[in-house]
């Protein structure tokens, strides 16, 4: 038998594999389109100032690997870093005209991803998949 941990690390293997060819299709890594999308969600959402701290917070990521992030996603123009008006020690992080609303093209992605990997699973199996892991991040959050 197999062990729950090892099931789920192929899975988001499987998972983060796709996402990266996804991810390729734009010129990016995985995961500076994840940081992007994340940028691009918190604006979304109304948030007026976004630093690098809220970032590696977010991304789980130490403070010199979203240092190098940003400097990609700056230097491809997607990312503008300006001195924050509240606090002069932080950049204030925006997202350019080109990806201000690049959390929508992931959620597509991510839901074509999914369909993917689950298309042998019938609507209920999926949903009730997303339920428990929902259950799961809940209980994470919680500890």
């Amino acid at each position: 038998m197999m062990p729950f941990g090892l099931k789920i690390a192929i899975i988001n293997r499987a998972f983060r594999k796709k996402l990266d060819e996804k991810a390729a299709s734009l010129g990016l890594t995985a995961v500076q389109l994840r940081v992007l999308g994340s940028i691009s969600r918190l604006e979304a959402a109304g948030e007026t100032e976004i630093h690098q701290n809220d970032l590696e917070r977010i991304e789980q990521v130490t403070h010199p690997a979203m240092t190098k992030l940003l400097q990609r996603l700056e230097s491809k123009g997607l990312i503008r870093c300006v001195p924050s008006s509240r606090d002069r020690r932080y950049k204030k992080i925006t997202c350019t005209e080109q990806s201000a609303e690049i959390y929508k093209t992931i959620l597509i992605q991510d839901e074509e991803v999914f369909a993917e990997l689950c298309s042998d699973l019938t609507e209920d199996q999926k949903q009730e998949l997303v339920q428990l892991a929902d259950l799961i991040l809940k209980g994470i959050e919680m500890k």
